[in-house]
């Protein structure tokens, strides 16, 4: 119980943080200075006011200042941020593992937030979390595919883990790109954004290629029925309305991530 609570802790602080990034970040400001501020009012936030979930519920969901209603995303942020954790704590506990798969969860996190909010998908968060997958796959073995057959069985696990994640990085983010420029020469407008492609690649960097396919595939069933389901109750244009894929691909990669932690 003890690590489980850490882990709602330590998922709280970090969700808080992901927030500042996710507003920050697709508006080209520095997430370490100024300190936190309304953006309403542009008065910075005391430290007792900025305190992960209690401070929104003491302030009933707006600013001391301006009353200006603080967006909602920023409790969900946390509140997802701390449930990740703490799942994967309790299933992995105290491990390499664990931390692994609480970095990848946060990524993710700030992808479907920001994808949602301003239909960007940050370098900071797709090529920041590229390299960091690739570095994790050294000390988290990662299953073995393609990499039993290309490479030769002499190399040790490490080597293999490695090879997975690049080619998990790889294959599916040529398939994205394959698929993005076929879809940009028939019907003459963007498919797929750069963006998604880089997320799709720091997914297989994290979860090596069987499980990325995987993702793929339960990213785009969700996003198609619930896409459809929400453009028909908002009577939105089919044709011209711009699907936050990466949001689903977010999701999807999160429920794939946590479960693989089940066999490990």
């Amino acid at each position: 119980m003890i690590e489980i609570a850490v882990a709602v802790l330590a998922g709280l602080l970090i969700g808080s943080f992901l927030s500042v990034c996710i507003f920050r970040l697709p508006r080209d400001l520095s997430v370490v200075r100024p300190r936190s501020f309304c953006p309403g009012c542009e008065k910075m936030i005391a430290w007792y006011d900025n305190v992960p979930l209690i401070s929104f519920v003491m302030l009933r969901g707006r600013c001391r200042h301006c009353k200006e209603r603080i967006p909602l995303r920023y409790p969900i942020v946390e509140l997802a941020t701390a449930a990740a954790f703490a799942a994967c704590v309790a299933i992995a506990g105290w491990s390499l593992v664990a931390l692994k798969f609480c970095v990848f969860s946060a990524i993710l996190i700030a992808l479907i937030a920001t994808d949602m909010e301003e239909r960007i998908l940050p370098d900071e968060f797709t090529l920041g979390g590229l390299a960091i997958g690739l570095a994790f796959s050294a000390f988290v073995p990662l299953q073995p595919m393609l990499t039993l057959i290309l490479l030769p069985h002499t190399l040790n696990d490490r080597w293999h883990s490695v090879a997975e994640a690049a080619l998990g990085a790889f294959v599916p983010t040529f398939i994205f790109w394959f698929f993005g420029w076929a879809f940009e020469k028939i019907r003459h407008k963007e498919g797929l954004g750069l963006g998604d492609v880089k997320m799709i690649a720091m997914i297989g960097a994290f979860l090596g290629l069987q499980l990325t396919l995987l993702t793929m595939f339960a990213a785009a069933l969700v996003g198609s029925v619930t896409g459809l389901i929400y453009i028909f109750a908002t009577r939105k244009d089919a044709g011209s309305y711009h699907l936050p894929f990466g949001s689903f691909l977010g999701v999807a990669a999160l429920g794939v991530g946590i479960w693989s932690i089940f066999g490990k």
